[in-house]
């Protein structure tokens, strides 16, 4: 948890464009926000105007309206720049987002007045060396995923610790997941459900054959290595983006972020809990926080 530096002035209000009247109460957001005080510049979550103004710094915070899917690329956006995140729920599940859509009229006079608290979430940054050469690093909000590709057969992943083998897997996939990213994938592979706020790396398999079945924690300055064994077609994929193909050999490199992502909050600590709780009883087989919801 950290305090928050005082209240926000300049603020962007993002919608996800493909949702029913997400821009219809985005500017209901702005509406309100401009008489509270504050500035708003409302618009699409891809408007190259508006994203570029974010990457700029021109604003305080960004206001993202959508599910959980548009918190993670609305993230994507925010975290370079140390620019915070405040979600409205207007989507489906939406764990990742402070507010539900009959909230906001509530807590907007809250957040111009500095009642509210920063969530830092690590973040992680994967870079894959592959035979076509090269990628860019990744920011990672949720998880990075080596799997299989389009054949329903497994593949070899060995992970390196610091360069050391520490595991080999058989399996459908391996997930590096930040504790964020704990509730997504990496749960309904069957793995632990790690609290937002520590900066732990977990492993864990998916569908593993004949292999260790448990999932791995590890500390926050550990480097991790997951090199590719197969005769088939493999891929890498970080929170829900397109996947990279990979052939035998190529690897991808993860390490913890020098970034954070900075999540408004306004409930006490244990909110957690309770919302994991909620999301859990209202249907346990769920995936409560996709890569690829609205």
């Amino acid at each position: 948890m950290t305090l928050n530096p005082g209240p926000p002035q300049n603020i962007a209000v993002m919608v996800h464009p493909n949702i029913p009247q997400a821009l219809e109460i985005g500017q209901d957001v702005g509406s309100m926000l401009r008489a509270l005080g504050g500035t708003a510049e409302v618009g699409s979550l891809y408007d190259e105007d508006l994203r570029k103004s974010v990457q700029a710094q021109a604003h305080d915070l960004v206001i993202a309206l959508g599910g959980d899917g548009t918190m993670l690329r609305a993230g994507h956006l925010c975290a370079p720049v140390d620019t915070p995140l405040l979600g409205i729920n207007i989507g489906t599940f939406g764990f990742l987002v402070e507010l539900k859509r009959n909230q906001w009229r509530e807590y907007l006079p809250r957040l111009l007045a500095g009642d509210f608290r920063y969530e830092k979430r690590m973040m992680l940054r994967a870079c894959c060396v592959i035979s076509a050469g090269e990628q860019a690093p990744f920011d990672v909000i949720n998880d990075v995923v080596v799997a299989r590709g389009q054949y329903v057969r497994p593949i070899s992943v060995e992970a390196l610790l610091d360069g050391e083998h520490i595991v080999s897997y058989i399996a459908d996939g391996l997930i590096v997941a930040t504790p964020t990213g704990s509730t997504a994938y990496a749960l309904a592979a069957g793995g632990p459900i790690l609290p937002p706020e520590i900066r732990n790396i977990l492993l864990m398999p998916v569908a593993p054959h004949l292999s260790v079945d448990r999932a791995v924690v590890l500390s926050e300055g550990s480097s991790v290595t997951i090199r590719v064994k197969t005769s088939h077609e493999a891929v890498v994929s970080v929170d829900g983006h397109p996947p990279v193909q990979l052939v035998s050999g190529d690897f991808v490199e993860v390490a913890v972020h020098e970034k954070s992502l900075l999540m408004v909050r306004f409930q006490d600590p244990n909110y957690f809990y309770r919302n994991l709780t909620t999301y859990m009883e209202h249907n346990p087989l769920i995936n409560i926080n996709t890569n690829d919801r609205s």
